[in-house]
């Protein structure tokens, strides 16, 4: 099956395209890691994750129907050529909403956090664009309906429908209706990420391309799976409990070992640059001095800081320029 057939499924009738106002959807850091893809047409994952959304980081979209042949993207205040990836990402999405249809868009979107810089923010621009033109189509989608849609323009996305901590179930139907996220109902106050920004520019291997090069040729990548789902038990674990020292220490452990399969892939996929890892062995250097804080990567050079507000002056004293989000609230 491909992405046209399965949306053929689950769209109804969409009615003629109206302007929208701005759709938002936040940003999300994967404490469980989703790295491989048993259906690569259809997003499917080898393994579930879990995320923790950043509040209001993300992204905003608004669509409008417009005359013409093609459609108008436009990025962060500027007009993109057609030709530009980003560009065709967001119109061959929008081509599966329009199948029996040749109404063009203009579309709109805003990013806070860096763009393809591993911040996620296709994460949050697939998901802002599956609300918009629910929105605009009048499709009256359920939001694990829009999490699936949203899932076929960037795995991640799926998570972004939602707040809070969300979890993407895997599933295991080959027609992918049954891998969608769904979000979990408990929430954290006190817990604080803290963005380390080391590089903001593109990434030079996107993550589409660098999941492939390691399921095709990292041997060590056959423990991933069990690895991924022990440590999505641990962190059930660890939100009922609050235990954040179980929360931290996974989440770390999780995203060194998905950057395990990938240096081992080969060619090697090295997505750290040494602020990266000066940034690491700082971190552990501050936990051996008795400061509880961890950190998880995604597919980038940027770091993601798990600490307790309780310790945030202190953590500010060690990382001045860091980026504070609280995802709960205080």
């Amino acid at each position: 099956m491909d992405k046209f057939e399965l949306v053929n499924r689950v769209l109804p009738q969409p009615q003629a395209a109206e302007a929208t106002d701005e759709h938002f959807a936040p940003s999300n850091i994967a404490l469980c890691k989703y790295w491989g893809k048993r259906d690569s047409e259809l997003n499917l994952p080898i393994n579930p994750s879990l995320s923790v959304s950043l509040a209001h980081l993300g992204t905003r979209t608004r669509v409008e129907p417009i005359e013409g042949p093609a459609d108008d993207v436009w990025l962060n205040g500027l007009q993109l050529r057609a030709d530009t990836l980003f560009a065709k990402r967001l119109s061959g999405f929008i081509d599966l909403f329009r199948q029996t249809s040749h109404q063009a868009f203009r579309i709109e979107t805003r990013n806070n956090i860096p763009t393809a810089a591993g911040l996620a923010s296709s994460a949050s621009g697939f998901a802002a664009l599956t609300l918009a033109l629910n929105d605009s189509l009048k499709l009256g989608l359920e939001s694990s309906a829009l999490s699936m849609l949203a899932r076929l323009g960037s795995g991640s996305a799926c998570r972004s429908i939602y707040e809070g901590f969300v979890e993407w179930h895997m599933g295991h139907r080959d027609d992918g209706a049954d891998s969608h996220a769904h979000p979990i109902d408990r929430r954290w106050e006190g817990l604080a990420i803290g963005l380390i920004k080391v590089d903001e520019g593109v990434k030079s291997v996107d993550s589409r391309s660098g999941m492939a090069r390691t399921v095709e040729s990292c041997h060590l990548y056959q423990s991933w799976p069990l690895q991924a789902n022990t440590d999505l038990m641990k962190l059930h674990q660890a939100i009922e409990s609050q235990d954040f020292t179980l929360l931290g220490s996974t989440a770390e452990q999780n995203a060194l070992s998905m950057h395990a399969t990938m240096i081992a892939s080969w060619p090697p996929l090295v997505y750290w640059q040494p602020d990266s890892l000066a940034a690491m062995q700082k971190i552990w250097a501050l936990r051996q001095q008795g400061l509880e804080i961890y950190f998880t990567m995604d597919a980038g050079p940027n770091l993601k800081l798990l600490f307790q507000q309780q310790d945030a002056t202190e953590v500010l004293a060690h990382f001045p320029d860091l980026e504070i989000v609280l995802p709960f609230g205080s």
